[in-house]
C-alpha cells in the first residue's frame, strides 16, 4: 500500500471539518432534546463479542442519540445473511466485510460500503505447536478444517499462492475438536476468539497466522448499508458513520460500558474471552493501522479497494466490473483529530 503524507492543505481542511462537526453535533443534540430520534437497525455478523465493541460503546455512552439516531443492534449468527437482510429491508445497516461487498456488487446487489472499522480482516490459521508450521507455505498438504465460506474468500488466494489444495480441505463446522484430535492438522478462525478458545481447552498456545501479514487483506467490519439510504438520506448515513467511529475511539479508552451490553445480549459472552478480544484487536491494532493511523478508524481508499479487487480476479472469485460501485468515501477520511474532537463534544 502506498503510504499517506499528511499535507498543510488537509490538515486545515480537518480542522474546519472538527469545528464544523461541533455545530452538527449540537444541534443534533437539541433534536434528541426534542425527541426528533430518526429509528435505525445495524445488524452485526455475530453473537456479540469484542469486535463489535465500538457499536455498543456509542449505544451505551448515547453517542447515537446525541446525534440524532435511535439505533438498536441487531445480533448475528452462523446463518445470517447481511445482504437478504438489507434488500429486505430488515436492517438499515449491517456489518459487512471487503469481499462480500465486491460479490454483492457484482450480482448487482443495491448495496454499498461506507466505512470499515477493520483495516486488518482477523481471519487466521491455526496449528499445534512443534508441529512444523511457521508460516502459511507450511501447511500444504495437512488436513486442513475450514468452512464453505472459505472457498469465496481466503482459500482459493491460498490456492494461487501457496499451493494449497482442495484435497485437503475437511468441514469445519465451528468445533475445535478434530482439530485438537490430530496434531498434524490445521483450522481456520478468528485472530480474537479461536485462539483463546483452543488454549481454554486443551491447555497450549496454537500457532496463529494471521492471513492480513501474508497479502490476503480485505477490508473488514464494514459498514454496509442500501443505496437507496445513501441517496435518499445521507445525512442519517453520516451521522451513523461518525456516532460509530467516535464509539470506537471511546471503547479503546474505557470498554467497560460496551461490555456490559454484549453480554446482555450475549448472555454466553464470558468477562475473560471479552478482555481478550479487546486485547487482539489493540496489539495487532485491526482498527487503526494502515490508512486509519492518519484518516481516522474507517478509513478506505480507492488504492486499497483496487488492490483488493486485482486479486480477487486474478484469483477468479470475481470476474472484471465496475469495482467502484462497491463503496464510497463520502462519508470517511477526515482525519483523527476531527473524530477526537467529536468524541470528546459527545462525551459533554
Amino acid at each position: 500500500m502506498k503510504s499517506f503524507t499528511v499535507s498543510r492543505r488537509r490538515l486545515l481542511r480537518w480542522g474546519a471539518l472538527a469545528t464544523a462537526g461541533l455545530l452538527t453535533v449540537r444541534s443534533q443534540v437539541q433534536a434528541q432534546q426534542r425527541g426528533d430520534l430518526t429509528p435505525l437497525v445495524y445488524g452485526t455478523n455475530w453473537f456479540a463479542q469484542a469486535e463489535h465493541g465500538g457499536f455498543y460503546q456509542a449505544v451505551a455512552k448515547g453517542f447515537y442519540e446525541k446525534l440524532g439516531l435511535d439505533v438498536s443492534i441487531r445480533m448475528g449468527g452462523g446463518r445470517t445473511l447481511g445482504a437478504q437482510l438489507l434488500v429486505g429491508g430488515a436492517v438499515d445497516l449491517y456489518m459487512g466485510s471487503g469481499s462480500g461487498t465486491l460479490r454483492s456488487a457484482q450480482q448487482g446487489l443495491p448495496l454499498i460500503t461506507v466505512a470499515a472499522i477493520f483495516q486488518k480482516d482477523p481471519q487466521v490459521l491455526l496449528a499445534h505447536p512443534n508441529t512444523g508450521v511457521e508460516e502459511l507455505a507450511d501447511i500444504v498438504g495437512r488436513p486442513t478444517y475450514v468452512s464453505t465460506a472459505a472457498f469465496n474468500t481466503y482459500w482459493p488466494f491460498l490456492r494461487a499462492r501457496y499451493g494449497v489444495t482442495d484435497e485437503q480441505t475437511r468441514p469445519y463446522n465451528f468445533n475445535p475438536g478434530p482439530f485438537l484430535s490430530d496434531p498434524q492438522s490445521i483450522q481456520q478462525g478468528i485472530l480474537t476468539s479461536e485462539p483463546f478458545v483452543i488454549a481454554q481447552e486443551a491447555g497450549f498456545e496454537p500457532v496463529v497466522l494471521l492471513l492480513a501479514d501474508y497479502g490476503y487483506n480485505p477490508y473488514s467490519t464494514t459498514i454496509l448499508t442500501t443505496r437507496s439510504l445513501v441517496q435518499q438520506s445521507p445525512e442519517v448515513v453520516e451521522r451513523f458513520v461518525e456516532a460509530s467511529i467516535a464509539g470506537w475511539y471511546d471503547y479503546f479508552e474505557d470498554p467497560e460500558p460496551a461490555f456490559g451490553l454484549i453480554k446482555a445480549d450475549n448472555p454466553e459472552m464470558s468477562d475473560e474471552l471479552l478482555a481478550y478480544g479487546f486485547e487482539k484487536i489493540q496489539t495487532f491494532e485491526l482498527a487503526t493501522s494502515g490508512d486509519a493511523a492518519d484518516l481516522g478508524i474507517g478509513a478506505m481508499t480507492h488504492e486499497r479497494w483496487q488492490e483488493f479487487y486485482d486479486l480477487m480476479v486474478e484469483i477468479e472469485i470475481l470476474e472484471p466490473f465496475d469495482y467502484r460501485q462497491a463503496y464510497t468515501l463520502d462519508f470517511v477520511n477526515k482525519g483523527v483529530e476531527y473524530y477526537r474532537s467529536l468524541q470528546q463534544q459527545l462525551l459533554t
